[in-house]
């Protein structure tokens, strides 16, 4: 039993034999001084949108809330000043 045979499969079901191969030509393509800024270029970036997409979530938790509460507000005065519209109209047979 190898190494390699014990991982489970990695992204895009990339086994690590496949993982290794990548690594090794990101190593070839970029040198071992640039990789330590690309990965903390690339984890920022993650970091931000983590970020981004929590507050965006709670824009939309916000959003909903206001929207059912101004809801339930329009429908409570809309009542008793339909009820005062209809007592105060005189009707034909008034005149």
């Amino acid at each position: 039993m190898t190494l390699f045979s014990s991982l489970p499969l990695g992204v895009l079901g990339l086994g690590a034999p496949e993982l290794v191969v990548i690594m090794l030509i990101v190593l070839l393509l970029f040198g071992g001084a640039k990789l330590p800024k690309l990965a903390r270029g690339l984890g920022q970036s993650i970091k931000e949108f983590k970020k981004a997409q929590e507050s965006d979530d709670e824009k939309d938790e916000d959003g909903e809330q206001t929207k059912s509460s101004s809801t339930k507000t329009v429908s409570s005065e809309s009542g008793p000043q339909k009820l005062a519209a209809k007592t105060t109209q005189k009707s034909p047979s008034d005149n």
